[in-house]
């Protein structure tokens, strides 16, 4: 399955193939990402990392920013 995806710190967003009945978590792990700095958003919700996911959907990885 294909899903779009959009990444706000590298700006930049890219087409990314998965298998079937894949999850957030397995997407994280093929863009390499820390989920510890992203909020994560589905077709404009935002989920968790055990979101399922399906052909077509869209993904951004929003920047969390810290601070004190």
């Amino acid at each position: 399955m294909k899903i779009s995806v959009c990444v706000e710190r590298e700006k930049k967003c890219l087409m990314v193939e998965l298998k079937s009945g894949s999850t957030i978590k397995d997407l994280i792990k093929e863009l390499k990402l820390n989920p510890v700095t992203v909020v994560i958003s589905k077709n404009g919700e935002i989920v968790t990392e055990l979101a399922k996911l399906k052909d077509k959907d869209k993904v951004d990885f929003l920047s969390v920013v810290g601070g004190g």
